[in-house]
């Protein structure tokens, strides 16, 4: 909190982070305008990273809208009942967030409008941070509701909308509701380093699914445009497409085992029942393509995508996630805390193509230069 503080009260340089959150999208020339905020799991520093970014933008004038999926910012964990760093907002930024929860903020704002949006924990309200301090934020839960408070904070003047993730929930890191991802892991995960290297890498494997190739996303195009699940032969043919639930979509599939399958395209969600059939098709099609609407959509694990792969089948993603950076925490609440610079020098080998950082150890490093 100490270094989070100096260097949105300093003219500290901006750190690595914050440039790559306001870098220009080489293909659109634009920055980010919505960026997602997730964890690995609790205590991971998702809090923290958030945090950083907010100090950043007030440094940086940049207005930002902060809002939440289910609640950060309370002091104590919900489930291990652990101290938790509180959300720090600066003046000029705005906040969507439950009714309820600016009972208990500790920074003074000014209330712009109610949204008739609800949540579990009440109605989502916008408000104006008036001065620096602490607030509790609880946004929607509904991924319609999330796109809908998101266009409220930018219609009010938010030139960067942060949402803050909860656990076990990824659909706010989907391109369809945001432009870009952090994630953070950490010591929390458990096990050694190299447990939480592992499963972070099996993590990225999911989420950082390649785009497809033009002309593949062409061919998906009127497909994801409807919803549902469609079929295409090698030579580009469309076998099927039909607006069709996901859940119920795997006897459609295996329906056409016997065919010259290509390309299988599913707009929702792919479990286990939906998987099955993808791997029976993947058997006899060596060389099938999977297109997802992104790597939120894919409910499988690491060992599953890799065994899938095999024998020239690919799984990619008709929107790809773009993954702004890796967070870090070497500290553990319950034991087993890792050395900064060895986790961060480890992880940095580990994830080669992505930005890696410890914002915290790199406040620190600024604030002594």
């Amino acid at each position: 909190m100490r270094a989070t503080v100096a260097i949105a009260k300093s003219e500290a340089r901006a750190s690595s982070l914050w440039q790559r959150i306001r870098a220009r999208d080489a293909a659109t020339g634009l920055a980010l305008s919505t960026l997602a905020i997730m964890g690995m799991t609790k205590n991971t520093g998702k809090t923290v990273a958030l945090n950083h970014v907010l100090a950043q933008a007030a440094a940086s004038d940049v207005r930002v809208g902060v809002t939440s999926i289910g609640r950060d910012g309370e002091d104590h964990d919900q489930v291990y009942m652990v101290p938790k760093p509180p959300v720090l907002v600066w003046p000029g930024s705005l906040v969507a967030t439950a009714r309820a929860t600016l009972q208990r903020a500790k920074a003074r704002n000014k209330f712009i409008a109610a949204t008739g949006i609800h949540s579990p924990m009440g109605e989502i309200v916008l408000v104006q941070v008036l001065e620096y301090g602490e607030m509790e934020i609880a946004g929607a839960s509904r991924s319609t509701d999330q796109r809908a408070v998101i266009a409220l904070l930018k219609q009010c003047g938010a030139d960067l909308v942060l949402l803050d993730g909860a656990l076990g929930r990824s659909h706010h890191a989907s391109p369809a509701i945001a432009d870009g991802v952090i994630l953070s892991t950490g010591a929390a995960i458990g096990g050694g380093m190299g447990d939480v290297i592992r499963k972070t890498r099996d993590r990225l494997a999911i989420l950082g699914l390649a785009q497809a190739p033009a002309v593949t996303r062409s061919l998906c195009a009127d497909l994801f445009a409807q919803g549902g699940v469609g079929l295409w032969a090698r030579d580009g043919t469309q076998l099927f497409a039909e607006p069709i639930a996901t859940l119920n979509a795997g006897a459609t599939l295996l329906q056409f085992t016997d065919a010259d399958i290509g390309t299988v395209a599913v707009t929702g969600a792919v479990g286990r029942s939906l998987w099955r059939a993808v791997q029976t098709l993947a058997e006899n099609h060596p060389g099938l393509s999977l297109v997802v609407h992104d790597g939120t959509k894919l409910f499988v694990d690491q060992l599953e995508l890799a065994a899938l792969q095999k024998n020239g089948n690919q799984v990619l993603a008709q929107h790809a996630i773009r993954l702004v950076g890796i967070t870090l925490n070497p500290f553990s609440p319950f034991g087993g805390s890792f050395d900064a610079q060895e986790f961060l020098t480890t992880a940095r080998a580990s994830f080669e193509g992505y930005a890696v950082c410890d914002v915290q150890l790199e406040e620190q490093e600024n604030l002594h230069d």
